[in-house]
């Protein structure tokens, strides 16, 4: 997944794709590619940056229509067969998103003698579209026409999407098409474009048309229609983008932090897409060489870690050990080097790292190999130096993240933490086949879930501009909420720079009390489950001391109501995901805090993206 983009019109076209591509370069990407039509289709692609894909491109293509792709590795290690378009015969894609039935495609296509070359879940789509277009492999005489092909095409894919084709047939033609992807298409004067993000094209035009969910575009030089996946006209209207360049990078957004925000529920939905079976009650990773035998024989996880990850993996540990009953300790990456762990063959040791090139968390898992453990990685970039040290990798599938502070990379790092100690419950017997699937159904609601928390963020705002001139900010939370109220603190320390801390809340008696006085905010996470009772009475004797308690509780809770001065409703959820929603409102607060004192939000003071140094 990363950038489209599409131009049909006078000009050359590889010239004009080559500057959209450029224009989404702070996306971040691992490969770039081209297909333009010239009688035929011609594709040039390449791993590395855009000007490594100018190279290979010949002067005076003459072309007139083409797509265009920059790539953040998903799936298949980030190279040139696996960058974008793929190609299929005359049929040459571009594509965002996870398709989560690709296997069963690929394998149904590959019995019909097409052949894949990638390790991508994109190719398939293009040998579908070919299928459906021309009934089979070598034929060159089509079967039925290129919009009939692509509804055909569309309602086999089970997953995300967004799309643009190019079809031989139709040399001055793009096909798009949309389903939980963004796809924009912008008009022109005798030329048209398509694009994932309007950054892309902003340049080349003001006059937009957004595809929503199921619906396809047919996009030539002079004319653009719109069909849904039924090929049944809809007709549409046209958007002014009254954005500059700037300024249309973060979408509309002030910040890249709050746009990330945002994307959680797409990126939350990417971290379990294709993985989980409601219906069997079952998590199944691509990939992952663990067999049930494997996860039987741990006896004990190993999670190391740094920051935000560090985090992650905290919670993770409540997870094996309540899910899976696996022994698990976290540690600090820096600190597990230099002590003398104790780690055996039996031990899985899971890196926690969102760049892949943490270099504390590297030198860690290059130590815990030499115990002969078995490792694991959690990560978001695809061919990053973890991969290539550890066993496994599960991917988060969170995309490029451009602000400093983790926002849907944490959370993408714990739905994936969520399904491995599910799935290791389930093959340990730990869980039972409707416990799993009650999980997994909440679990599919929860993007739902953080969009209703997105649609109310103005409680938010006004939480964090009463007390955005405090001095200090402190979170309490028991059991799962521990590790959220230890990451609230680090993100508002990390962009507003007022001193937070988290505590887990039966710690309040030993020191912290010390520190509370009248009007001290003090967030509480006081979601439902089995330490809802002790909470209450830590936020009782908080109240004693003359805090002010801003409590993050369940909707339906009117208990709390009682007690706290501020309460910011979650959505209602299974006990063991409600840290997930609490987490939203949380990365809000901070961003809203950072934002009333002026903070540099997307480039804190004094921190870096990723931390390739000790």
């Amino acid at each position: 997944m990363c950038g489209i983009v599409g131009y049909t019109g006078k000009e050359h076209a590889e010239s004009i794709l080559l500057g959209c591509l450029k224009k989404l370069e702070y996306r971040g990407y691992d490969s770039a590619g081209i297909s333009v039509t010239n009688d035929s289709i011609h594709t040039y692609k390449k791993a590395g940056e855009i000007c490594e894909l100018e190279k290979i491109i010949p002067e005076n293509l003459n072309s007139k229509t083409g797509i265009g792709h920059t790539r953040w590795a998903t799936h298949g290690i980030p190279d040139t067969d696996n960058a974008h378009p793929h190609n299929s015969g005359n049929i040459s894609v571009v594509h965002n998103g996870i398709i989560e039935n690709y296997q069963t495609l690929k394998e149904e296509l590959s019995a019909q003698s097409y052949i894949f070359i990638s390790e991508t879940d994109s190719e398939a789509i293009a040998h579908l579209m070919h299928r459906n277009l021309y009934g089979s492999p070598g034929s060159k005489t089509p079967v039925t026409n290129p919009l009939e092909a692509l509804c055909t095409t569309v309602q086999e894919l089970e997953g995300s999407y967004g799309l643009a084709i190019l079809c031989e047939c139709e040399p001055d033609t793009i096909f798009a098409a949309r389903m939980d992807s963004p796809i924009v298409v912008g008009l022109g004067e005798g030329e048209n474009f398509a694009a994932s993000d309007v950054t892309a094209i902003i340049d080349q035009t003001k006059r937009v048309v957004y595809l929503e969910d199921g619906e396809i575009a047919v996009i030539r030089p002079d004319e653009v229609n719109f069909f849904d996946k039924n090929a049944k006209i809809v007709h549409k209207n046209e958007t002014i983008i009254e954005w500059d360049a700037e300024a249309a990078e973060k979408a509309g957004y002030d910040h890249f932090m709050l746009k990330e925000i945002h994307e959680q529920t797409t990126s939350i939905q990417n971290a379990f897409a294709g993985r989980i079976s409601e219906i069997e009650g079952s998590v199944k990773f691509e990939n992952l060489k663990l067999t049930r035998k494997d996860i039987q024989n741990i006896s004990r996880i190993q999670i190391i870690a740094c920051g935000t990850s560090w985090n992650a993996g905290l919670m993770s540990k409540y997870l094996f050990e309540q899910l899976a009953g696996i022994h698990t300790d976290v540690d600090i990456a820096s600190e597990f080097r230099y002590g003398y762990p104790v780690l055996c063959g039996d031990t899985l040791t899971v890196a926690i790292t969102q760049s892949g090139e943490t270099a504390d968390t590297l030198a860690a898992v290059r130590g815990a190999k030499s115990y002969g453990c078995r490792t694991l990685a959690i990560t978001n970039v695809v061919g990053s130096t973890i991969t290539r040290e550890v066993n496994e990798t599960i991917y988060t599938r969170s995309g490029p993240e451009i602000g400093v502070a983790a926002t849907k990379t944490f959370t993408g790092q714990l739905i994936a933490l969520y399904l491995l100690a599910l799935h290791s419950g389930r093959m340990r017997g730990n869980i039972g086949h409707e416990d799993m699937k009650n999980i997994l159904i909440s679990l599919k609601k929860i993007p739902g879930q953080v969009q209703r928390i997105l649609n109310n963020r103005d409680k938010v705002h006004r939480c964090a501009s009463m007390f955005s001139d405090t001095d200090s900010y402190f979170f309490i939370g028991r059991y799962l909420n521990y590790p959220v109220a230890l990451e609230a603190a680090l993100k508002l320390k990390e962009i507003s720079y007022i001193y937070a801390e988290g505590y887990a809340a039966g710690e309040l008696k030993h020191g912290p009390l010390a520190l509370i006085k009248e009007g001290t905010p003090v967030v509480a996470i006081a979601t439902g489950g089995h330490t809802y009772s002790k909470m209450l009475n830590n936020i009782k004797e908080i109240k004693a001391r003359g805090a002010t308690v801003i409590a993050i509780a369940d909707e339906d809770d009117q208990e709390i109501q009682k007690y706290a001065d501020i309460i910011i409703p979650v959505p209602k959820t299974h006990e063991l995901l409600s840290p997930v929603l609490s987490t939203i409102i949380l990365q809000l607060l901070a961003y809203y805090t950072a934002l009333e004192r002026g903070c540099s939000i997307d480039k804190p003071r004094n921190l870096a993206k990723s931390v390739t140094v000790e």
